[in-house]
Parts: structure tokens; sequence; C-alpha cells
């Protein structure tokens, strides 16, 4: 038999065999959904501990969720019946996704539901435990160097060159960097990115108090900024 003829008789047997289920593969998918769910759970509370954004999304955090689940039954379908295996490849491809993610981070944990997903329907549960076990010690460790510093855009207004110097003076024992600096008529706008931590931003109102300022914004960055 060759190997063109034996895989047209799998696919019809796969094919006649309809989508009769046995006790073994409904134990293993009953299995693999219950994790799926308490995993996906595990990475829903570990993205809403760790968020480093600027406001959160409460609807993408629930997606995770569902994107584990649904992988699981994904890779479950496909590896049960090849003709559902090659149902799946057509119509994935022709999926189109519009939604735009903006922080890297929101796309690492997309894919980790997705990747646990997978491993669980694969039957590879351990591994899939084994992940989420290194990938949260991977996240803590960041998120507790990002807790020394998070970068800020300062924004400020001034009328005068001695106004100026004085905030910077205000700053000088805070890391930050001159980002742009625009004249316009005799109002100044200052812009600097800082790195300091989220409970210590005292100076904010000591350049408030500085004579010649008008306003003063600190803005928390989150990868885009559009002066």
């Amino acid at each position: 038999m060759s190997i063109r003829d034996y895989f047209k008789n799998s696919v019809w047997e796969s094919f006649m065999s309809g989508q009769g289920l046995t006790a073994d593969f409904v134990m293993t998918a009953g299995i693999a959904m219950v994790l799926a769910v308490i995993l996906g759970v595990c990475i829903y509370m570990i993205y809403g501990h760790y968020f480093g954004g600027v406001v959160f999304s409460s609807s993408f955090a629930v997606t995770l969720v569902g994107m584990t689940v649904l992988s699981c039954m994904l890779t479950l379908a496909i590896s049960s019946n090849i003709v559902i295996s090659l149902g799946m490849v057509g119509a994935l491809s022709i999926v189109r996704y519009r939604t735009a993610i903006k922080d890297p981070m929101d796309l690492l944990y997309l894919f980790w539901s997705i990747s646990v997903g997978i491993t669980l329907g694969a039957g590879l549960s351990v591994l899939a435990a084994a992940t989420m076990v290194i990938m949260t010690g991977i996240v803590h460790f960041f998120y507790n160097r990002k807790k020394s510093g998070t970068i800020f855009i300062l924004v400020a207004h001034y009328r005068s060159e001695d106004a100026g110097d004085e905030i910077l003076r205000i700053l000088n024992k805070v890391k930050h960097q001159l980002k742009s600096k625009t004249i316009r008529g005799d109002l100044t706008e200052l812009t600097l990115e800082l790195v300091c931590r989220t409970d210590n931003t005292v100076f904010m109102e000591e350049i408030q108090a500085v004579e010649g300022v008008k306003d003063v914004t600190l803005i928390q960055y989150n990868g885009e900024y559009h002066g």
C-alpha cells in the first residue's frame, strides 16, 4: 500500500467513524479542560497582580482565560480527528485579528495562555505546570526590579529662564533626561523623562511652587508619547 492510499484510507476511516467518543477520550478531554480553566484563571490573577501598564483592561484579562480553554479544545479536536484538523487549518488560515497589542507584555501573556492550552490539549500537563512556575518566577523577578523605579514623562510650562533652572535643580536628585524643550513666545514647554518610584513624587509640589511655573504634568510612560 502506498503512502497516498494509506492517507486516503485514514481520512475515510476517520470520516466514517463520525464523532464517536470513547470513555478514555472523554475523561482525558474533561481533565484537560478543567486544568485549562484552572491555569487560565492563574494566568488571569498573575496578569492582574503584576500589571504595570497605565490602564488595566479587565476584558483582556478575561480573554487570557478564554484563550487557554479554546486553544486546549482546538488541540483536543485536532488530535482526535484528522478531518477536523484539516478543517481547522483551513478555517484559521482565513481569520484576521484586527486588535492591536500595544504592550509587549500583553502579547507575552496572550502567547502564554495559548501555549498552556495547546500543551494541556496535547496531554502534557506536567510541562504546562512547569511552564506556569517558570513564567511566574520570571515575571516576579523582573517586576521586583521594576519596582525600584518607574518611567514617567514630566511636562512643565513656565515663563522665565530662572524657573527652568530651578526645575532642573529640584530634579537634581531624580534620574532624568531631557526629551524636548519648546519655546512659544514667553512660554516654554519642558519635557523630561524621569525614573522614580510612584510613591515619591513630592518634587511635583516643589516645581509647582516655583515662581513662573504655569503648570506641571506627570505621565506614566507606557511606550507611547505624543507631544
